[in-house]
């Protein structure tokens, strides 16, 4: 990390200062970590017709979180992960098997995961307000470990699509194709639902609850706009979730607002720009 405050400290802020302000430069940091995660995690969301996976997922975290908060862990974060990547796997499960469309699975198992969330934090008359920062999030708290953990998972998802990315194209796409040629779409899908679950569940407590879901489907959307071709549309989705997270940080230090939301609200400006010159290019 000191290699990292170095290269912090030639900014131009008052924040970038040598000797200060260590929260906002681990802020930033994870800013340029789980903004080209979530870009690259978009395109597959957006592509898949899973745009409220997400949601779904982030409620599935809560419950991980309470049941772990219940059992009286010291981290009850790893729980959640746990209680997302299960939950994950039974969503792509439940899926393949049945014939119910995506948001059809998607709404029973976000409603399930949330019920039972709110049962198990409010049993024996528990107050909900302990977990009221999870629907905010606080980017400020964020730690150096969980930061090299992203950084991880960042790496892996990489490799991941440079080894398979045909093959998840296709899988998404046209299932049936896929299959006839041998791939195994259900574990293609359940290795990319359970990445999804697990950037949610660990970047959740930072971004908030309310907004994660609107980080995994903006940059692809908005990348859709004005993409020509499959590289295009990897690569705008991925520059404009770092660009909007980088702003959005500062706009939240500046204007002391949520990070988690002024990075949403800069994406949803980046989708109205680019949709106008899709107007225009039409």
């Amino acid at each position: 990390m000191s290699l990292w405050y170095t290269l912090v400290e030639l900014l131009p802020f008052e924040w970038a200062q040598p000797g200060s302000m260590y929260f906002m430069k681990n802020a930033l940091l994870a800013v340029l970590v789980i903004s080209p995660l979530l870009g690259l995690l978009s395109t597959m969301v957006v592509t898949n017709r899973m745009s409220f996976f997400s949601d779904a997922l982030g409620h599935s975290a809560f419950t991980g979180i309470a049941i772990g908060s219940l059992c009286g862990l010291a981290e009850p974060m790893w729980c959640a992960v746990v209680f997302a990547v299960a939950f994950s796997l039974l969503f792509t499960y439940v899926r393949r098997k049945s014939n119910m469309a995506s948001d059809t699975v998607i709404g029973v198992f976000s409603s399930t995961a949330v019920a039972l969330g709110i049962f198990i934090a409010t049993m024996d008359g528990g107050s909900f307000t302990k977990f009221n920062s999870l629907l905010i999030g606080d980017i400020l708290s964020v730690e150096p470990s969980k930061i090299a953990l992203l950084a991880g998972i960042l790496a892996a998802v990489v490799l991941l699509w440079l080894c398979s990315f045909n093959q998840l194209m296709l899988s998404s796409i046209h299932p049936a194709l896929a299959d006839s040629r041998g791939i195994q779409v259900f574990w293609r899908e359940a290795v990319f639902c359970a990445a999804v679950a697990v950037v949610v569940t660990i970047s959740m407590t930072w971004v908030g609850l309310l907004v994660i879901n609107s980080l995994l489907v903006l940059p692809a959307a908005a990348s859709r706009n004005l993409a020509k071709n499959m590289r295009q549309y990897h690569l705008f989705s991925i520059l404009g979730a770092l660009g909007a997270g980088v702003v959005g940080l500062m706009i939240s230090y500046y204007k002391g607002s949520s990070a988690g939301a002024s990075i949403t609200l800069c994406l949803a400006v980046f989708f109205a720009i680019t949709f106008l010159f899709r107007k225009k290019r039409m």
